[in-house]
C-alpha cells in the first residue's frame, strides 16, 4: 500500500474551500497581502487578468522572501541564495508591470511579518535584517535594470540598422549572463518593437557555458576520479577506521601505496626513500581533511622505513571512506602489508582542536548577539587560525565584535565540558542540533555539545578539546565582507593568540619608549602628534603655495621659443606634486599657448610634470610622450593624457640631464614655427 496520496489539497486550498472562496488568493491568508499590492500600485484586483496575475506573483514571491531570509538565506549566485535572488527579482520585475518603478518589496515584507509573526516569531526577531537585505538587493536589481534597458535599446537600434527582425541569441545571453538582465524582459521589450528573439542561439550559448563549467569540474576531479578508479580494484576495508579521537599513536597495516610519479594511475607494492606517496592504512589516528578542518600531519614508521606525513585527505570509493596519508619517504622502504606505527603531531592537533571548538563557540556567540538567522556558510580550521563565514548584510560594529569576543572568552574561562555522541540524525535535529543545509548526512550522526545546559550543539565529525578551558584565549583578528550578504570572521586561539598578544605588547612598549610616554598614555600621545603633524602639513602647504606664487614671475621670464612654441623648462625646489600641478596650471593659464615641463626632487625622489595647451596638442605634441622620455633618463616612468602627464624617477642626480631633452623633443615634433598670435 502507498503510505500517502498527493491530492493537491494543501492548507491554502483547504482554507479556500472552508471559507467558500474560488481561490486561495481570496482567503484572509492572502487578501491583506493582495490589498497591500493594490494600495502600492493604485490598482484594483479582479478587473484585469494581466494585472491580477502580476499581483499574485508579487504576493507569492513577496511572502516567501522574508521566510527565506529569516532562515539564514542571503541573495547570491548559487544554491538557495540564487533561488532567493531570482524570486526577489521576479517580484520586482512584475511590480514594474504594475507601475511600481521604485523599491517596494521592503514595505511589502513588513506586512508579511505583521501578518505571520504570531506563528513564526523568527520573522519579528529578524525583521530589521529582512528589510535591509530586501532593500539592498532590490536597489541593486533596479540599477541592473537601468543598465540593461539602455543596452537592450542599443541592441534594438543595431537590429534596425542591419534590417533584422530579431535580436541575436548570443547578445541576449551576454545581457543575461554578464548583467543579470532577465531574458523575459528583453523578449517583452523586443516584442513591443516588433522584434523576436533568437532563442536557439540563446540556448546554444547557455549550453556552451554549461560545457565550460562541466569541463572545469572534470579537470578538478580528474585526480580524485583516477584515485577512485585505482583504489576500486584493491581489496580494502569498508572504510578506514578512524581512531584519532582516542589516541594519537596507533599500530596499523599498510593497505595501499601510491607513488606520486604514478599517482593515481598505478599502485605499487613498495616505495623507497625520496618518493612522495599516498598511503592508505587499515586504521589511522590521522584526521582526514573534511568539513573545513585541515588534515593531520605526523609520521608513519615501519621496521624498514619512515614516512613524514604532510597531509591527510579523505576519498570515498564505492561507499568506502578512505583516509589517504600524503607525504615523503625520508628513510628506507615501506611495503604493502607492513605493520607500521602511525603517529599524529600532537601539538598541531591540539591547536586545530582549540580552533575547531572555538569555531563552535563563535557561531553560538553570533546567534546569541546578532540573531538565530546566523548559520555557517563556510569555515576553515587550521592550527594557526580559524575562519567562519556567515550571512549578514551590514558590517559588524566594533562594539558587536567586542561583545562576540568577550562572550567566547567568558565561556572559555568557565572551562565548560565538550562532549560528543553518536545518535540518529532525526533525533539530533529534534534536539536542536545545528546542521549544514548543503551537507548530506547518514542515518546516524556525531553531535558535539558544549556545556550543560547546552550552549552549542552541532553535527560535526571534527576533532575538539575536552573542555573549553583548553582553548586558552580567543582573539578576533578580522571581520569583513566576502560578497553580498556574506561576512567573514577570522580568529586565533591558544599559543598563536598568546604570541600575538606578546608581539603587540612589545610593539606598544617600543612605541611608548619612543614617545617617552607611559603605556596607558600612548593613544593620547599619538593623537596629539597626529594633530600637530596635520597642522604642520597645512602650514607647509601654505608656505609652498606662497613660494610658488613668488616664483611664477621669474618662471615666465624664462620662457624660450622652440620653432615658435613657447616653452618653460625648470627645476623647482623640493615641492609636493599637488603644488607642482598648481604651478603648472597657473603657468598654462598665463601662457595661453605653450609647453611647461617642471621637475623637483622631493624626499630624494625625482618628480616630473608636463602640461601642454590644447592648440599644441592639436599640432601633435603629447605630454605623456614627453614625460616618459624625460623620466626614463632618471630610471623612472610615468604617463597621463595629451595635455597633462606626470612621472617619477629613481636617480635625482640626473634630473638636469633629463630636462635638457625637452627642447629637442619639441623641436623634432614641431618642425615649422608656430605663427605668433600676439
Amino acid at each position: 500500500p502507498k503510505p500517502n496520496i498527493d491530492t493537491g489539497m494543501g492548507l491554502e486550498r483547504t482554507l479556500a474551500a472552508i471559507q467558500g472562496k474560488s481561490s486561495p488568493y481570496e482567503t484572509d491568508l492572502f487578501s491583506p497581502l493582495i490589498n497591500k499590492v493594490c494600495q502600492l500600485a493604485g490598482k484594483e484586483y479582479g478587473q484585469d487578468e494581466n494585472v491580477d496575475r502580476a499581483m499574485r506573483i508579487v504576493t507569492e514571491h513577496g511572502r516567501g522572501i522574508p521566510f527565506l531570509i529569516a532562515d539564514g538565506v542571503m541573495p547570491s549566485n548559487e544554491g538557495r541564495g540564487y533561488v532567493l535572488r531570482r524570486i526577489l527579482r521576479r517580484a520586482s520585475l512584475f511590480g514594474r508591470r504594475l507601475g511600481l518603478d521604485k523599491p517596494f518589496l521592503g514595505e511589502f515584507a513588513n506586512v508579511v511579518v505583521e501578518k505571520m509573526k504570531h506563528v513564526y516569531p523568527e520573522l519579528i526577531t529578524n525583521e530589521a535584517l529582512i528589510t535591509d537585505v530586501i532593500k539592498t538587493e532590490e536597489n541593486k536589481f533596479i540599477s541592473t535594470l537601468e543598465i540593461g534597458l539602455a543596452l537592450v535599446e542599443n541592441l534594438i537600434d543595431d537590429a534596425c540598422k542591419e534590417k533584422r527582425d530579431y535580436l541575436k541569441g548570443e547578445e541576449i545571453f551576454r545581457l543575461y549572463d554578464t548583467y543579470g538582465f532577465p531574458k523575459e524582459l528583453t523578449a517583452e521589450i523586443a516584442r513591443e518593437k516588433g522584434l523576436s528573439i533568437d532563442w536557439e542561439g540563446f540556448q546554444a550559448e547557455m549550453e556552451r557555458q554549461r560545457e565550460r563549467a562541466r569541463a572545469a569540474y572534470n579537470i578538478t576531479l580528474a585526480a580524485t576520479v583516477g584515485l577512485r578508479g585505482n583504489l576500486s580494484v584493491v581489496k580494502i576495508p569498508s572504510s578506514t577506521n578512524f581512531v584519532g579521537d582516542r589516541t594519537l599513536k596507533h599500530q596499523s597495516t599498510v593497505v595501499v601505496l601510491l607513488p606520486e610519479s604514478e599517482w593515481p594511475k598505478n599502485r605499487v607494492d613498495s616505495v623507497s626513500q625520496g618518493q612522495y606517496v599516498g598511503v592508505v592504512l587499515r586504521e589511522t589516528p590521522f584526521y582526514g581533511e573534511m568539513g573545513g578542518q585541515v588534515g593531520d600531519t605526523g609520521e608513519i614508521r615501519g621496521k624498514k622505513g619512515r614516512i613524514t606525513v604532510t597531509n591527510a585527505v579523505r576519498h570515498t570509493v564505492s561507499g568506502s571512506e578512505l583516509v589517504v596519508h600524503q607525504g615523503g619517504v625520508v628513510e628506507g622502504h615501506i611495503f604493502v602489508d607492513d605493520v607500521v606505527e602511525a603517529e599524529v603531531d600532537e601539538h598541531r592537533r591540539l591547536d586545530i582542536a582549540r580552533n575547531h571548538t572555538a569555531t563552535h563557540l563563535l557561531q553560538a556567540a553570533l546567534r546569541q548577539i546578532l540573531g538565530s538567522y546566523i548559520q555557517q556558510r563556510g569555515s576553515l580550521v587550521e592550527p594557526e587560525r580559524l575562519r567562519f563565514d556567515f550571512p549578514q548584510l551590514l558590517p559588524l560594529s566594533q562594539e558587536e565584535v567586542k561583545k562576540i569576543q568577550q562572550w567566547v572568552n567568558e565561556r572559555i574561562r568557565q572551562n565548560l565540558p565538550v562532549k560528543t555522541k553518536i545518535i540518529p540524525y532525526n533525533e539530533a535535529i529534534a534536539e536542536g542540533a545545528i546542521a549544514l543545509f548543503e551537507e548530506k548526512y547518514g542515518e546516524t550522526v556525531r553531535v558535539v555539545e558544549i556545556a550543560e545546559p547546552v550552549i552549542s550543539k552541532e553535527l560535526c565529525g571534527g576533532t575538539h578539546v575536552k573542555s573549553t578551558g583548553e582553548i586558552g584565549t580567543f582573539l578576533i583578528t578580522s571581520e569583513g565582507s566576502i560578497g553580498t550578504g556574506l561576512r567573514r570572521i577570522e580568529a586565533i586561539t591558544g599559543r598563536v593568540a598568546e604570541s600575538l598578544i606578546d608581539t603587540r605588547f612589545s610593539s606598544l612598549r617600543s612605541m611608548a619608549d619612543a614617545l617617552e610616554s607611559p603605556l596607558e598614555k600612548v593613544p593620547e600621545k599619538v593623537k596629539t602628534l597626529m594633530e600637530d603633524l596635520e597642522k604642520e602639513r597645512k602650514r607647509s602647504l601654505l608656505l609652498e603655495r606662497e613660494l610658488s606664487r613668488r616664483m611664477l614671475e621669474s618662471l615666465l621670464k624664462g620662457v624660450e621659443r622652440v620653432n615658435g612654441v613657447m616653452v618653460i623648462v625648470a627645476r623647482m625646489p623640493p615641492l609636493s606634486m599637488p603644488i607642482l600641478r598648481e604651478i603648472g596650471d597657473m603657468l598654462r593659464d598665463k601662457l595661453r599657448s605653450g609647453v611647461i615641463v617642471l621637475a623637483t626632487v622631493y624626499d630624494n625622489k625625482p618628480n616630473f610634470l608636463a602640461m601642454i595647451t590644447p592648440d599644441l596638442v592639436a599640432r601633435g605634441l603629447h605630454a605623456a610622450d614627453i614625460i616618459k622620455q624625460v623620466a626614463r633618463v632618471t630610471g623612472g616612468g610615468g604617463g597621463g593624457k595629451a595635455d597633462m602627464a606626470q612621472a617619477g624617477g629613481k636617480d635625482p642626480s640626473r634630473v638636469d640631464e633629463a630636462l635638457k631633452l625637452v627642447k629637442n623633443i619639441i623641436a623634432r615634433r614641431v618642425s615649422s614655427p608656430v605663427k605668433n598670435e600676439d
